[in-house]
């Protein structure tokens, strides 16, 4: 599979930009967050790498991206070893405290859904927090043939995304 391989392709669920807001029904719902430090310089220091990517591959993944940094539109392919996972980028926040985006899953991944990989930081406390959030459900025989190890899989790999900034 390739990056162009993936224009045009739809996405494998209706409810795009669902981890904004609550999470739809019927999906396995996923969050992670952690401290990963203080102050304006280290949020603005791992925004920008998270926006680069830097939550996946920091994670162990490698990355192909249709763009250096992440925009709505971006498409992208995530390889953990043999697997590739096509995903398309849905929604960007770009906020004072808050920046990360969300991408949905496309034809050929293992799963359906959509992952957000947020950074957000506190004015009172001063704290940074590194986030994800995902609904998924399994998408192919073999991930519902595998279920336990694929959602084994899915929690290790968000703790080590926030633990990669």
């Amino acid at each position: 599979m390739k990056l162009t391989d993936l224009a045009g392709a739809p996405l494998t669920y209706r409810e795009a930009g669902a981890t904004a807001g609550p999470m739809p029904a019927g999906y396995q719902h996923l969050r992670t967050t952690s401290v990963i430090g203080r102050g304006r310089e280290r949020f603005e220091e791992a925004a920008a790498t998270g926006m680069r990517w830097g939550m996946l591959r920091g994670a162990g993944l490698r990355v192909q991206a249709s763009t250096e940094v992440a925009e709505v539109g971006s498409e992208v392919l995530v390889h953990l070893g043999p697997m590739v996972a096509p995903c398309r980028v849905v929604y960007v926040v770009d906020e004072p405290d808050r920046r990360g985006f969300a991408y949905g899953t496309l034809p050929g991944h293992a799963v359906s859904g959509e992952e957000l990989f947020l950074v957000r930081y506190d004015p009172v406390s001063t704290e940074v927090w590194a986030e994800v959030a995902a609904f998924s459900r399994h998408a192919t025989w073999w991930a519902r043939l595998a279920s336990p190890v694929t959602s084994l899989m899915q929690r290790l790999i968000a703790q080590r995304y926030v633990r990669a900034l």
